[in-house]
């Protein structure tokens, strides 16, 4: 009953907004098609195919370099190419547009170096643009094409190389004939991801003045006060996430075709020299530049110009808010995650069994889609529970969780309920079936046998899985934005609100502290996928 509970609690967000879409209380659904949703659609189309197409290139071009080459500087670029995942898009745009604005450095030494007095001297593109959008959304987003694609290469027998090679295969050949028709699956899986996350930002199409579906949603729901409308739109997104979501799962069962036989070598790198390894490691090291070392150093830049911004009271509390949101709601998600998975493996139950993988959808479902689902039956809920308690006491107690923090909470355990399924689901597998057999023949009941044997053997995967959805957590921005009590601002909204006024050097501490978070996921992913050891000459 538990596990499908936990299920339900997954699935309301989605039905509700199903229910809001098709039933609304008033139907402005031909309005959005003859005026706003072309518009909304087409941006969302060109900035996910363009950030699809981008993110991926680059990630399977880094995979392939890192993995079967070696040069001096490989751990680094190993490391700093994961560093963007640490990064919030959003704090990448602002970073990004004051480094090239008419006042920025870029701008500013040009105009001293060629003695131009104006911006009618001299032509620069325009800053807030959607191309530039695609170049940092691509940016921060890269690392999800990288890995899976490092994964798969690393996974390939070093036969195939060296058939390759043996008929007069070089370097290109290799990556087109053999590297990439092997990894294909999954550089699309990548690819999708980096487009859901696409779907999902709301930052940076904001600050860029872009109208996407995302944007939409906070447009149609705040602006004019149409939650119906928001809900109608709302399925939309769910519908463009969905069919990423075939994609990405239609990339995971080809690639199974592609698994290397148990007895096959690994591929080794071959180490570079000179000329070569120093135009590799710069080929490496360009992404994260522009999606990691940039927007720090822009930031950093702006907080030790202001150094009394850090004891700013406002800073404190964005920060306490954060770690209490975040902090409950890693510690809730993964208690659910633990109880989910341990009681479908407990039961024989079908149901269950097919709930399981159903529940990850939550991952892939924006921000504002749950947002969206979550904030209209609950306030509907708190209302009649005041009502009830007022009724019965004669005490009003106001809305108990719609105007908490709780409902931030229930949000992000929505959202990233399937990092931590995922982790824990992994956990128990690795686990010999016997330890927990010995343990019930020994009289442990299942409470028990979940403490004393599962749990100290999953302890490294729960605390992985606790510290990725509280990094996760922090950066979340559409959903906290939308949820958020009165005046209640965590590191992200304190970010977006202090950047969308132009004001960085109080954004730059909270964005700082945001990416200090998410360093520790980017230390746990590389950890997780070092650097192969040189083929030998």
């Amino acid at each position: 009953m538990g596990a499908l509970g936990i299920a339900v609690l997954v699935f309301a967000p989605i039905l509700s907004v199903l229910f809001m879409a098709f039933w609304p209380t008033e139907n402005i659904w031909p309005h959005l098609m003859a005026t706003s949703l072309p518009r909304y659609m087409a941006n969302t189309l060109i900035l996910m195919t363009g950030v699809g197409v981008l993110s991926a290139s680059v990630g399977a071009g880094a995979a392939w370099l890192t993995t079967l080459y070696r040069f001096p500087g490989a751990g680094l670029a190993h490391v700093l190419l994961l560093a963007p995942l640490a990064m919030p898009a959003y704090v990448g745009a602002y970073a990004l547009v004051d480094f090239l604005q008419y006042s920025g450095p870029v701008q500013t030494a040009l105009r001293d170096t060629f003695g131009w007095s104006s911006a009618r001297d001299y032509w620069f593109p325009t800053v807030r643009a959607r191309g530039f959008a695609i170049l940092v959304l691509s940016a921060a987003l890269y690392p999800y094409a990288y890995l899976l694609t490092r994964s798969a290469l690393r996974e390939q027998p070093a036969s195939a190389y060296e058939v390759a090679r043996a008929l007069g295969s070089g370097p290109w050949g290799l990556f087109w004939r053999v590297g990439l028709p092997l990894a294909r699956p999954a550089i699309a899986a990548g690819a999708a991801l980096a487009m859901m996350e696409t779907v999902n930002d709301y930052g940076v199409v904001t600050y860029f003045g872009i109208q996407t579906l995302t944007s939409g949603i906070f447009s149609v729901w705040l602006s004019a006060g149409n939650a119906g409308g928001a809900a109608q739109l709302a399925v939309v997104l769910l519908a463009v996430i969905l069919v990423l979501v075939m994609v990405e799962r239609a990339s995971r069962k080809r690639q199974r075709y592609y698994q290397p036989a148990r007895n096959s070598r690994p591929v080794l790198p071959t180490q570079l020299h000179g000329g070569r390894a120093l135009l590799v490691l710069f080929i490496c090291l360009v992404p994260p530049l522009i999606g990691f070392v940039l927007p720090v150093m822009v930031m950093l830049g702006h907080a030790l110009a202001a150094p009394t911004s850090w004891l700013d009271a406002g800073l404190m509390r964005a920060l306490l808010h954060t770690a209490t949101t975040a902090g409950a709601a890693a510690i809730l998600t993964v208690a659910a995650a633990l109880v989910m998975v341990y009681g479908v493996r407990l039961t024989a139950g079908r149901l269950p069994q097919m709930l399981l993988p159903l529940t990850t959808l939550g991952y892939a479902a924006p921000g504002a889609v749950l947002a969206v689902g979550l904030l209209i039956p609950l306030a509907h809920f708190d209302n009649w529970l005041a009502d009830g308690v007022l009724g019965l006491t004669g005490w009003d107690p106001g809305l108990m969780l719609t105007g908490t923090a709780a409902t931030i909470v229930l949000a992000y355990m929505v959202r990233f309920f399937g990092i931590a399924q995922g982790a824990v689901d992994s956990a128990f597998g690795r686990i010999s079936p016997s330890l927990p057999m010995a343990a019930r023949s020994l009289g442990r009941d299942r409470a028990a046998t979940l403490s004393q044997i599962y749990l100290p053997l999953m302890r490294g995967s729960v605390g992985t899985a606790l510290l990725l959805v509280f990094v996760d957590a922090t950066k979340e921005l559409p959903a906290t934005l939308l949820l958020r009590p009165f005046n209640y601002d965590t590191l992200a909204t304190r970010v977006h609100e202090k950047a969308s006024l132009e004001n960085l050097t109080q954004a730059a501490p909270a964005a700082l502290l945001v990416m200090l978070v998410g360093m520790c996921a980017v230390v746990l992913l590389a950890r997780a996928h070092p650097m192969a050891a040189p083929r030998g000459q």
